[in-house]
């Protein structure tokens, strides 16, 4: 008995070593693995796109066509530009495409997605359907099928002319082409689509009821209701839409036969820096103008960013 009642403390006092939490040893281990597993888009970031960016702003200061060693030359290249009409042109083709173009995306998107919000059979196939031209919209085979739609006695022709329009094909008139881009772009409307139905769906039942039960008419809601919840999403979209606008290359490059025309119509901005760039083998000058870009961009995401303050409304700011 008294060698059972002594060995119980110590069996009580023996207890089995809990596991201890990972040391400094083991965080380094975790560490290192989630490098290792980050590695391949930290090399990918390095070599194409940090890396090609250091060289192009390098680049900008210099002349250099690809071929030769770059000389520097300082701010010869701005100076060029500015004075340069074609590049005059691509600014003032690309502004009007984003002017025009943006705003009526985000219009029929907008439009569509109120009447995807209310429930109706076939809901699903209705967005997929409307969703799918956002996937395929940007492909190099949309652009031919496009160029082909729009072109002389192809079906738009046809058609305006049935009514009595005599316009002839978009594609070779320089005072229609740019629109055919604009309609391209706007065909491409799901992408903020599905955006907009997100944010709709959010917008408390409540208060359409709440107005209603004051008489408040259906434009009424929209406007004082509807617009003010979904300012956040609206935001967004504009924002992206419009930084994606500027961007724009594959579609005026294809739907005009790589001349970007006619006449320089369809002269985007991207579209010269092109030229300039890879048929010119002004790599230098291009350079200058990706920069010159990337400012005006920023600019006007400054300008967005300033201008939500007056007509964005988070729920933040309503407690």
């Amino acid at each position: 008995m008294t060698l059972v009642k002594d060995s119980v403390p110590a069996t009580r006092g023996t207890r089995p070593a809990a596991t201890a939490a990972p040391g400094r040893r083991g965080r380094r281990r975790e560490n290192l693995a989630g490098y290792l597993f980050m590695s391949p888009w930290i090399a990918g970031f390095l070599l194409l796109t940090a890396g090609p960016m250091v060289a192009s702003l390098y680049f900008a200061f210099t002349d250099y066509n690809l071929f030769n060693t770059p000389k520097w030359v300082g701010l010869d290249n701005f100076t060029k530009m500015f004075h340069d009409p074609r590049w005059q042109k691509s600014v003032e083709v690309t502004a009007k495409y984003v002017v025009i173009g943006t705003p009526l995306k985000l219009l029929l998107a907008l439009g569509v997605a109120l009447l995807l919000a209310q429930s109706r059979r076939g809901q699903a196939f209705y967005r997929a359907a409307f969703y799918a031209p956002s996937l395929i919209g940007a492909s190099v085979s949309v652009g031919f099928v496009w160029r082909s739609l729009f072109s002389d006695g192809a079906i738009v022709d046809r058609t305006q002319t049935f009514f009595g329009w005599h316009v002839g094909g978009w594609v070779g008139n320089a005072d229609w082409v740019l629109y055919c881009l604009v309609a391209l772009t706007v065909w491409q409307f799901g992408a903020p689509m599905v955006i907009f139905l997100a944010g709709l769906k959010q917008v408390p039942r409540e208060l359409y009821e709440a107005a209603e039960m004051d008489g408040a008419g259906t434009f009424r809601k929209f406007w004082n209701i509807t617009l003010p919840m979904i300012s956040p999403v609206l935001f967004f979209n504009v924002l992206l839409e419009t930084i994606h606008s500027f961007q724009i290359f594959g579609s005026a490059y294809v739907v005009s036969n790589t001349s970007c025309g006619p006449a320089d119509a369809t002269l985007v901005y991207t579209c010269y820096l092109y030229q300039q760039g890879f048929r010119n083998a002004q790599m230098g000058f291009a350079s200058a103008m990706a920069w010159m870009l990337l400012l005006a961009v920023a600019l006007v995401t400054a300008v967005l960013f300033w201008s939500q303050k007056k007509w964005v409304h988070y729920e933040e700011d309503a407690r």
